[in-house]
Parts: structure tokens; C-alpha cells; sequence
């Protein structure tokens, strides 16, 4: 069977998730995260790749990202990425062979109801997983750069972001506050189906948007039962 054209229209939010293979461990000391983060800044400057929110997990990877060109933006900065870790993780390990599990998989993501979800969705990532009770704590997301402030060259705030607050201060605040509020395991459960299926997150409305665009049909995608224990 054929797979599924991969949907990546040009100013549209994509929560893209790379992982390991058969859940192997793809970061083993802090210079490997420091590595793949390296290379991330490299090829999204140079495939025009805005980044919003990441994290990366010990054996997986998420990003909420837009491409400024139609079809070949992420994919274009996915593959190198990929292949740069892996020489550089094979080489340092002495191991060989893949690392990673297949390509990357991506959702597109409505940016009006729920890119600010798939914000917090991603940086609390280490939280449900237990590593650390609050997402300031974990050193390898965006969190401390949308939330706390800190200084980033790889990050580029999304404007649902922007329209938090006129300030830094302001927006960073009103970021907070909705991490006082936990996602719903509903909510938890749709993400993570259409980032596996690599299905459109929005309403009906949103996927006609894409349909219009794309000329690809979308209105027999339907949430199905979530898939168990994915992060």
C-alpha cells in the first residue's frame, strides 16, 4: 500500500514527533542532546522551519514547528537531522545500523483551537512520564524559553502565542496559567491518535481549509479509539 501524502502546507502549525527504535534510547548524556539541538537550529534556519515547542525525551523526540514553503519544509529538515545524529550517535557508541524508528510522523494542527495545546502538551511530556514533577524542571523543552524567558536562539514564538499578552512579561504569565490547568485525558488521547495516524487536529472547519488547499479529501477522517500509553 502506498503512504499516506504527507500534508505540509506553508504557514501551518505541524506537531512532528521522530522516536526511537523499538523505543531504544536515542540520548545518553547531556552532549547529545546538545548535539541533535545543534543540528535542529542548523537545518530549521536553513529550510525556513520556525520552531515553536520541543522536547526531547530519552528515546523520542517532539516539535511544534511551521514551514514557510508548501510540502517541503519539515521534510527537508527532518532528513538531514536525522541522519546527522545518527552518524554522529553510531560514531561516538560504536554502533551501527538505524536509530530511529522509519521517518518521522507529523499532524497538522489548528492553530485557533489547539496549537496552545500542543504547546503544553509537548513541554509536559516529562511530566507524565514521571521524570519531573513540574516542566521548569527539565532542562531539555522549551518551557523555560515560552514560560520563564529564558534567552533561545532555536525557538520563534507562533502569533496564537503573541496574542497572549503585549508584553513579554504579559504573555509569559498568561502562558503559566494554562499550564494550572490539566489536559484532558480525552484531549491527551485525540493528539496522540492523529499524530500516530498523522491525521489533521481541528475542527470540521479547519479541515475544509485543507482540503481547499491541499485538493487532498479529509472528511472521512474521524478520531478513533487513542492509542495506549503514547507520549
Amino acid at each position: 500500500m502506498a503512504r499516506k501524502r504527507r500534508l505540509a502546507p506553508a504557514g501551518f502549525a505541524q506537531h512532528v514527533i521522530q522516536r526511537g527504535n523499538n523505543r531504544s534510547i536515542c540520548f545518553v548524556c547531556e552532549s547529545d542532546y546538545i548535539a541533535y539541538i545543534h543540528w535542529l537550529k542548523k537545518f530549521s534556519l536553513q529550510f525556513d522551519v520556525s520552531i515553536h515547542a520541543w522536547v526531547l525525551m530519552t528515546n523520542h523526540t517532539h516539535l511544534l514547528c511551521t514551514p514557510k514553503y508548501d510540502n517541503r519544509g519539515v521534510s527537508a529538515m527532518m532528513q538531514p537531522l536525522g541522519r546527522m545524529y545518527v552518524r554522529y550517535f553510531n560514531q561516538k557508541y560504536k554502533r551501527t545500523g538505524t536509530l530511529w524508528e522509519g521517518g518521522f510522523t507529523s499532524s497538522l494542527v489548528d492553530s485557533e483551537e489547539y496549537l496552545l495545546t500542543v504547546y503544553r502538551y509537548i513541554e509536559l511530556n516529562p511530566v507524565r512520564a514521571k521524570m519531573v514533577l513540574d516542566p521548569a524542571e527539565y532542562k531539555w523543552s522549551s518551557y523555560t524559553i515560552n514560560a520563564l524567558g529564558v534567552k533561545s536562539t532555536l525557538c520563534c514564538a507562533h502569533r496564537v502565542y503573541l496574542s497572549l499578552g503585549k508584553t513579554e512579561t504579559e504573555r509569559m504569565k498568561a502562558y503559566r496559567t494554562l499550564f494550572e490547568t490539566e489536559i484532558s485525558q480525552t484531549l491527551i488521547g485525540n493528539i496522540q491518535y492523529c499524530s500516530k495516524k498523522e491525521l489533521v487536529l481541528g475542527n470540521n472547519k479547519f479541515k475544509q481549509q485543507i482540503e481547499n488547499l491541499t485538493g487532498i479529501a479529509l472528511k472521512n477522517e474521524k478520531l478513533g479509539r487513542p492509542p495506549k500509553s503514547e507520549d
